[in-house]
This record gives structure tokens, sequence and C-alpha cells, in this order.
């Protein structure tokens, strides 16, 4: 009797590895090519960032500023400026523009630093250890925020993860379907995007 339902278990063990075997990673047709690589853009800054502004010979004018929740910053004469979603450049060319109706600047130089990144934040959620909200002073790609997370659970459909983004211009939200194990063993390196802020990576 023991026979028969050992060869009944290893003919369903081999049943189950064939079977495996026979479905392979199913190919998201996606471009990912269209998807922005934030390494080779102007940082953008946002809510929490602190930024150092200094205007050459204008010591008072020159100050250090956090970007706030309403996404302004306080300048000396100008008062109330919006950072959040401007670059260094832009903010310092509306900085200028500013100063310019108090002051003559006679060629003065304005410089706009990031003194700390704080705005880089991300979520990832679903069978991972550790779900949340995650923050890095660098950018992270899907690969080293599913590393971040700990890793997946036991339970895990890695290879039909999402990643969720926002349109900055129309506010929808895109679903970016990722395989984990393509992108992990090189087969689809394009899969391993670098994570924008707010970006939203889910595992079922």
């Amino acid at each position: 009797m023991r026979g028969v339902w050992g060869h009944r278990i290893l003919a369903l063990a081999l049943l189950c590895v064939a079977a495996t075997t026979a479905c392979p990673v199913k190919t998201a047709n996606y471009d990912y090519s269209k998807e922005p690589d934030p390494r080779a853009m102007e940082y953008v800054l946002g809510v929490g960032d602190q930024l150092s502004i200094n205007v050459y010979q204008n010591g008072e004018l020159s100050t250090d500023a956090l970007i706030r929740p309403d996404g302004t910053i306080t300048m000396p004469l100008v008062g109330d400026l919006k950072a959040a979603g401007e670059t260094p450049t832009s903010l310092r060319e509306t900085i200028k523009a500013r100063l310019a109706d108090f002051v003559k600047l006679q060629g003065s130089e304005i410089t706009v630093a990031v003194r700390e990144a704080n705005s880089y934040r991300f979520t990832v959620s679903g069978e991972v250890t550790n779900a949340g909200v995650y923050s890095s002073s660098y950018y992270v790609t899907v690969a080293e925020a599913i590393a971040q997370a700990g890793g997946f659970s036991r339970f895990a459909k890695r290879n039909e993860m999402v990643l969720m983004r926002r349109d900055p211009k129309t506010g929808e939200i895109r679903n970016i379907p990722l395989a984990y194990d393509q992108l992990a063993s090189g087969k689809r390196p394009e899969m391993n995007l670098v994570l924008l802020a707010g970006d939203s990576l889910f595992v079922p």
C-alpha cells in the first residue's frame, strides 16, 4: 500500500515540476524605454529638501531654506517662493527675476544648492518582508527597492510585480508590469527601472 502511495506522490511531484517548467515567465508587452531615468536629469526639488541659496556679494540676501509642506520657501526681500517641482536652475532664475524688483544685482551670481535631499521617497507594498515607505539619498532601482524591503515573502508572485507611477502632467497612474526573475537575471535589464519620487512598487 505504501508503495502505491509512494508512486502516486512521486508522479504528482514530477507532474508539478513539468508544469512549472512548461510555464515560463510571461514576457511583459511594455515599452520600458519611454520611462525616464532621473540620473540623467537635473534633480527635481520636493517637500523636505534643504537648500542653500547664495547671492554673491550680497550676504544679507543669502539664506538656507527648507521646502515646507506647501512646497514653498521664504527668502529675504522676496518672501515666499514656490520651490517644489522646480529644479535648482529654474528656481535660481525665479529668484533672480524676483530680486531684480528690489535690488540691482550688477552681475552678482546666484547659486541654489541642495544641502539635504529629503523628498526622494517611494513605497514598497504587498508580499515583501518589510512593506513601507522608504527614503534614500540616492536613486534606487527596482531590484534595490526589493532588497531594502527585505526581499520577498514566501507567497510572493515575484514575476507579477507592478510599479505604479503618477504622470506629472495628467495626474493619471500608470501600471508598469515587472517580472523580477527576468530583470534580476539580466535577461530584461530595461525592467530594472530607477524609481521616481512618489512611485509605489506592489508585489502581489
